[in-house]
C-alpha cells in the first residue's frame, strides 16, 4: 500500500488514528503539566489568513516539522481533554502552523509552494501530539504565537492559538541574535489582537531542556467532548463494511489485540504505520463473513522498539476499499 493511501484512510475518519509520542528529540521523557483549571474551554480564535488545509497534503503527517527553518528548537507537547468529564481524548488530530523565525508563513506569497512550519499528528492514548519546531519569530501586530486546531470530526473542530511567557521568550530571542535577528517581541498581550481579551488557558510552558540544547512546551487544551467524544460517531462509518475499535489493552508492553466487525464478507487486512507514515508490517485474515474478529500484535515479535504506532484496518470486499486507522502505545 502506498504512503498516500495511508493518509487518505486517515482522512476518510477525520478524527482519524495516529499519534505523536511523548517524547523529545533526545528520546527523554516529558512529563505532564497540570490541569487547567476547572477544565475551561479554550478559546476559539481565528484561523487567521494562513491555515491552509494541512491533511490536503501528504507531507503534513509529520512530527517534525522544521523542514530547512533554522531556529531555537522547541518540542512542543499539545494534550487534549474533554470537558466533560476531564479526561484525555485520544484519536483527535491536531493540525498546528506558524511562522518562522522571521514572521514568515510558508504557502503565501514570496514563500507560495513551500511548507515548511506545518503539520499534524493524532494524540495517544495520553490525548498528547509532541512536534518537534522552532520558536517561531514575530510580525507586525502580533506577538509570537503558533496557530492549532483540534479537528475531532467533521462536525467539530476547535480553532485556537497558544503564546509564551514574555520574559522567557524575549531571552531566548536576546541569547539568540544571529538567528533572531528582529529583536525582541515589542509586544504584549494586551497589545495582540487576539489575546487581548486573555490568555491565560492559551499560556504554554517553555522550559529549557539540557539535553537537546532547545526547550519543552508544554499546553492542556480543553474541547467539547468526554474521552472518545461522541460527535466523532456522527463521522461516516467506512462505508457500512466494518467497524474498528480500540486495541486492548492499550497503552501495553508487549501484547495487544485489535477486534473489528465485518458487516459484510470480505477480506480483511491489518497495517502498522510509523508516525513517519512508513508502513512497518502488515497481517490479514482473508474470506471473512460477517462477525466479530480481531488481530493479535506482538510488536516485540514483529522486530518493533516502544513507541506510539498507527494500526490501519483494511478491509476489501465486492463494495470496494474501505479503511480506517487508529493509534496504539507500546511502552516499557
Amino acid at each position: 500500500m502506498k504512503r498516500k493511501d495511508f493518509l487518505r484512510g486517515l482522512g476518510l475518519v477525520g478524527a482519524g488514528s495516529m499519534m505523536a509520542g511523548k517524547m523529545s528529540s533526545s528520546g527523554r521523557v516529558l512529563t505532564p503539566g497540570p490541569l487547567p483549571p476547572n477544565c475551561v474551554l479554550i478559546p476559539s480564535e481565528t484561523a487567521g489568513p494562513f491555515p491552509l488545509d494541512l491533511t490536503e497534503n501528504q507531507v503534513f503527517f509529520r512530527q517534525d516539522v522544521r523542514e530547512d527553518r533554522t531556529g531555537v528548537l522547541l518540542n512542543q507537547r499539545i494534550k487534549i481533554i474533554g470537558s466533560e468529564n476531564c479526561l484525555p481524548m485520544p484519536n483527535v488530530r491536531v493540525n498546528i502552523w506558524a511562522c518562522d523565525k522571521d514572521g514568515l508563513y510558508s504557502g503565501y506569497g514570496a514563500e507560495t509552494g513551500k511548507t515548511y512550519m506545518r503539520g499534524y499528528q493524532i494524540t495517544d492514548a495520553n490525548g498528547e501530539v509532541n512536534f518537534i519546531t522552532i520558536l517561531p519569530g514575530w510580525y507586525n501586530g502580533r506577538i509570537c504565537h503558533i496557530h492549532f486546531q483540534a479537528y475531532v470530526s467533521s462536525v467539530y473542530a476547535a480553532i485556537s492559538q497558544l503564546t509564551y511567557p514574555i520574559a522567557e521568550k524575549n531571552a531566548i530571542y536576546a541569547a539568540n541574535p544571529a538567528l533572531y535577528t528582529k529583536g525582541l517581541d515589542p509586544l504584549s498581550y494586551n497589545n495582540d489582537g487576539v489575546f487581548a481579551d486573555g490568555y491565560a488557558y492559551q499560556l504554554a510552558t517553555l522550559t529549557a531542556n539540557p539535553d537537546t540544547g532547545g526547550y519543552d512546551s508544554y499546553l492542556e487544551v480543553t474541547i467539547q467532548g468526554s474521552g472518545l467524544t461522541s460527535l466523532a460517531k456522527a463521522e461516516p462509518e467506512t462505508g457500512g463494511q466494518f467497524k474498528l475499535y480500540q486495541n486492548q489493552p492499550n497503552p501495553y508492553t508487549e501484547a495487544t489485540t485489535v477486534p473489528f466487525d465485518m458487516l459484510t464478507t470480505g477480506d480483511a487486512f491489518l497495517e502498522i504505520w510509523s508516525l513517519a507514515g512508513i508502513k512497518l508490517a502488515e497481517l490479514s485474515k482473508q474470506g471473512l463473513n460477517p462477525g466479530r474478529y480481531t488481530f493479535d500484535i506482538n510488536t516485540v515479535s514483529l522486530g518493533l522498539p516502544t513507541s506510539n504506532y498507527v494500526y490501519q484496518l483494511r478491509v476489501e470486499t465486492n463494495n470496494g476499499v474501505f479503511r480506517q486507522s487508529k493509534v496504539m502505545t507500546c511502552v516499557k
